[in-house]
């Protein structure tokens, strides 16, 4: 039997032998060519599940592969349907009465599938499972006629605090990966162990195959640990993607009879170009899967007291002077960040979340009523997710609040891990929500996440990484609910900046806080790479005008943030008029356009940044016009030649949209389609392209 499918210029085909194995032979954006011969298809399996105690009948080393009972299972049934999203494959397999079922999601006019397994025991037995996949694919370069090794690029997207979404390209042989004999023990590999899911990399990858020119990028929508890998069997190259793992992140499950697991999700895109073209498509993506909220179809713009200016020191009279000018300046939300439920040092007191009387003599509701009074709404910073252990409520609560490890209740960096499979946990929490939106009109929070607390919890799981991945199954559930209580509240996911930047998280939020950077200089490369790992009006990047800076800082700072959700700050009433009348005419400008911004799609002319680039380049593509950010965040006078194939054949005209006055110099080569600029050290500007 064949199972074949094209669908957004996706080309997929399963086999099913006269044995009944369930052989995934070809997905590629290319048409179907190239197929193996039985033998080999053999290892070309649709899942990979890894039970204790079974064979894992391959020289693998650490590898997943070769896993059983995933060479055990034999086909069951099938399903080819249609859905709200578009096409939907679910295959099911079965071996001694566990079964597996991979569910293949496609979505109309998009080249994205999502992919992930679901095993369910009907057998009268505990099946301990070590590793289950959540899309397998072999033959990634079956198509070429080079060597496996050869053609092509990872594209690995480190990230850490201060520096998100700094992706780095690699040919195979660069990561150590070469053709040794007919399979080799190397993987290219990326895993997450913990809370902190985007915190060395984000849950992504790519392999692009520049020979073919296809790319296939995923996102692993989880905030608990993940792995992907890249290697060979049977000649060829492998990927498989995963949540956690046993022999990564300390994951198994005690699949008991009548039991449901269900594998985390992952997207795939599948394009016929590179790797742009790629994050375009789950630019798409992650526009349908997300909830659908007034915040993202209105996007606006939002102080907050932190960055550069109060830094966690807020009081009610350091507050008002602020709150006048984010009002003068057209900012429409105004958030009050941390330190507001503490009277002095916060950091391992959190838990109460009751304000301070000391910095705010007449009650927080004073500073808040004051925002309000300006026609702004107001909002508060929490890290709902974690107590301190000087919070009083720390010695009055159970043990079993809080994640345990070896008996005793984890500790990282002063804090407790709250559970939220605990009822009392997640009562307590809604109790918090509650009286900031109901008594205090609260309409924004920010939900912080600044610790670490390892690969999980022992507590009423099989496995600390079991632990894990159940509480955050059940935090995701209470945002949900939070959202069905108060649907006009918008919530900014925040993790120490961009740490838990993935989602499963941001299909629910409105807003991702992408970093802490400090310096605009710096925060430049981040901004010009962060559409890679979410949408544009998700993203939010800070704006922050310094005390003593000059007037380009604050260009340079608000070209940070046009394109994406502008957070201001800064001490915007300390200011000089001059400097405060750039922070007003790049809000104005960013609210004139964000409208467009919401449905566009990125585009990098010269490619990603690094934080070592003399000139960085970022775009979102809004069909007739084009917005594009330059900055020359180097020490060198020299110019740039900025290349825009789309415009190729184009009647278009360029201009600076910000700011209006500029004394850049620019030239626009309609026949060479390149932009020629040259801006002055530490400067940025941003460009209109009407085509």
């Amino acid at each position: 039997m064949i199972i074949q499918i094209v669908e957004n210029n996706i080309f997929l085909k399963i086999i099913v032998t006269e044995d009944k194995d369930v052989r995934l032979v070809h997905l590629s954006p290319l048409a179907f060519t190239n197929e193996p011969d039985l033998e080999t298809a053999s290892k070309y399996r649709l899942v990979e599940l890894h039970e204790s105690g079974f064979n894992q009948n391959d020289h693998h080393g650490s590898k997943h592969t070769g896993t059983a009972p995933g060479v055990l299972l034999k086909y069951d049934s099938h399903k080819d349907y249609r859905n709200t999203f578009g096409r939907k494959l679910e295959v099911t397999q079965v071996y001694e009465q566990l079964y597996v079922t991979t569910h293949i999601q496609f979505y109309d006019k998009v080249a994205i599938i999502k992919s992930w397994n679901v095993l369910v025991n009907h057998s009268d037995k505990v099946h301990p499972i070590e590793y289950l996949s959540s899309f397998a694919l072999t033959g990634l370069s079956k198509d070429s006629a080079l060597p496996r090794d050869k053609g092509s690029l990872i594209h690995i997207p480190h990230s850490t605090w201060y520096g998100e979404a700094q992706w780095k390209s690699y040919s195979m042989n660069e990561l150590g990966y070469d053709i040794v004999n007919d399979f080799s023990m190397k993987r290219i590999h990326l895993s997450s162990t913990g809370t902190w899911s985007s915190g060395e990399h984000l849950p992504m990858g790519s392999y692009e195959h520049t020979e073919l020119g296809i790319t296939m990028t995923w996102q692993i929508e989880t905030a608990a640990s993940w792995h992907w890998e890249i290697s060979d069997i049977a000649k060829q190259l492998y990927i498989q993607i995963a949540g956690p793992t046993y022999q990564e992140s300390h994951f198994f499950k005690k699949l008991k009879p009548a039991e449901t697991f269900e594998s985390v999700a992952c997207a795939v895109a599948i394009v016929k170009g590179n790797f742009e073209k790629s994050i375009k498509e789950l630019t798409k993506y992650r526009r349908i899967i997300r909830r659908t909220n007034k915040d993202n179809e209105q996007p606006v713009v939002i102080f907050n007291d932190y960055m550069n200016c109060l830094m966690g020191d807020p009081t009610t009279e350091k507050l008002i002077p602020l709150i006048d000018a984010a009002y003068e300046s057209g900012c429409e939300y105004f958030c009050i960040d941390c330190g507001w439920y503490d009277d002095g040092y916060w950091w391992d007191g959190v838990g109460e979340w009751l304000p301070s009387k000391a910095r705010f003599p007449k009650g927080i509701e004073e500073p808040i009523r004051y925002i309000r009074s300006k026609g702004m709404i107001p909002g508060l910073w929490l890290e709902l997710e974690v107590m301190g252990i000087n919070c009083r409520l720390a010695d009055k609560v159970p043990e079993d609040w809080f994640f345990k490890r070896n008996g005793v209740p984890i500790i990282d960096e002063s804090r407790y891990q709250l559970d939220f499979r605990n009822p009392e946990v997640r009562a307590h929490a809604d109790s918090v929500v509650k009286r900031l939106v109901e008594e205090y009109g609260i309409g924004y929070i920010k939900i912080d996440y600044n610790i670490n607390p390892g690969p999980g919890t022992e507590t009423d799981a099989d496995s600390l990484g079991d632990g894990l991945l159940q509480h955050t199954r059940a935090y995701l559930t209470w945002i949900d609910n939070i959202f069905e209580r108060y649907p006009d509240l918008v919530i900014e996911n925040c993790g120490s900046g961009g740490m838990r930047m993935e989602y499963s998280l941001l299909s629910r939020y409105s807003i991702q806080s992408v970093t802490d950077q400090t310096d605009y200089i710096k925060m430049a490369a981040i901004a010009a790479n962060c559409m890679t790992a979410v949408t544009p009006e998700q993203a939010a990047i800070w704006s922050y005008p310094l005390r003593n800076g000059d007037v380009e800082e604050v260009i340079f700072n608000m070209v940070n943030s046009i394109l994406f959700r502008i957070h201001q700050s800064g001490h915007l009433a300390e200011i000089t008029p001059e400097r405060l009348a750039y922070v007003q005419e790049g809000l104005a400008y960013h609210k004139k356009i964000n409208s467009e911004l919401k449905e566009g799609l990125p585009f990098w002319p010269i490619g990603l940044g690094s934080m070592s680039d003399e000139y960085l380049a970022v775009g979102i593509d809004c069909n007739h016009k084009l917005y594009l950010a330059v900055w020359h965040t180097g020490d060198h006078d020299t110019t740039l030649q900025i290349p825009i194939a789309r415009l190729k054949g184009k009647n278009a005209s360029v201009r600076i949209g910000f700011p209006e006055k500029s004394s850049c110099t620019f030239k626009w080569d309609a026949a060479k389609t390149v932009l020629e600029v040259h801006l002055p050290i530490h400067t940025a500007r941003l460009f209109e392209i009407q085509c």
